[in-house]
C-alpha cells in the first residue's frame, strides 16, 4: 500500500510538470544509468590503477629493463599501456625521437579518447536539464495567467498562486537533474586529466633514463 502511494504522488508530480517534467525525469534515469556505466567503464580501464606502472617505471630506471617490461605484460590500465607503449619503442630504437614521440602520443590519445566517452552525454544533459526547467516554468506561468484572463474579476489568487507553483516545479527538477550531472562530469574530468599526467610522467622518466634516447618529453593532449 505505501508503495502504490509513493506511486501515485510520483505520477501527480509528474502530471503536474507538464511534458517539460516527463523530459527531465527520463534525464534523470539517463543520467543515473550513465554515471553508472561510466563509474564501471572507468574500474575496467583501470583509472584508478597506477602502482603496478609506477613499479614499472622504477625497476626502469634502476636498469632492470626486461623486468619492467615483465611487469607491464597482459595489463590493460590506461597508465600501464602507455608506459609498455613507451617501454618497446624505446628499447627497439627504430624510430627517430620525433617519431617515438608520435608513436606515444598516438597511443595516449588512443586510450584518452576511450577514457573520456560518455562525458559529453552528462556534459549536455547538465547543461539541457536547466533549460528544460525553466522552459516548463515558462509555459506553466503562461498557462497560469491565461486561466487568470479569462476568470477576469471572478479570478481566485489560490487558483494562480497553485499554477505558479506547479509551473516551478519544473525548475527545481531541472536544477536536480542537473547538478549531480555536473558533478559526476567535474569528477570523471579530474580522473582523467590525473591519468593524463601520470602517462606524461611516466613516459617522460622512461625516455629520460633510457640508454642513447634524447630526452621527449610526452603531451598527450
Amino acid at each position: 500500500m505505501h508503495l502504490q502511494e509513493r506511486w501515485a504522488e510520483a505520477l501527480s508530480f509528474l502530471q503536474q510538470g507538464g511534458p517539460a517534467i516527463w523530459a527531465i525525469a527520463a534525464l534523470s534515469v539517463i543520467t543515473g544509468v550513465l554515471i553508472l556505466w561510466k563509474i564501471w567503464r572507468l574500474v575496467l580501464m583501470g583509472a584508478w590503477a597506477g602502482r603496478t606502472t609506477e613499479h614499472a617505471v622504477v625497476l626502469w630506471c634502476q636498469g632492470d629493463r626486461d623486468g619492467a617490461q615483465t611487469v607491464l605484460t597482459g595489463r590493460r590500465s590506461l597508465r600501464a599501456v602507455v608506459a609498455a607503449a613507451t617501454m618497446r619503442v624505446t628499447v627497439e630504437n627504430r624510430l627517430s625521437a620525433d617519431q617515438q614521440r608520435e608513436e606515444i602520443e598516438r597511443v595516449a590519445r588512443r586510450k584518452l579518447g576511450d577514457a573520456r566517452v560518455g562525458l559529453r552525454a552528462l556534459e549536455l544533459i547538465a547543461t539541457i536539464a536547466p533549460l528544460l526547467g525553466l522552459l516548463g516554468t515558462v509555459l506553466g506561468m503562461i498557462a497560469a495567467f491565461q486561466t487568470l484572463q479569462e476568470a477576469g474579476s471572478r479570478a481566485d489568487p489560490a487558483d494562480l498562486a497553485g499554477g505558479i507553483w506547479e509551473a516551478l516545479l519544473t525548475t527545481a527538477a531541472g536544477m536536480a537533474v542537473a547538478i549531480p550531472a555536473s558533478v559526476a562530469l567535474t569528477w570523471f574530468e579530474s580522473v582523467v586529466q590525473r591519468a593524463q599526467e601520470d602517462m606524461e610522467d611516466a613516459a617522460t622518466r622512461i625516455q629520460t633514463n633510457a640508454p642513447n634516447i634524447q630526452d621527449v618529453p610526452l603531451a598527450a593532449e
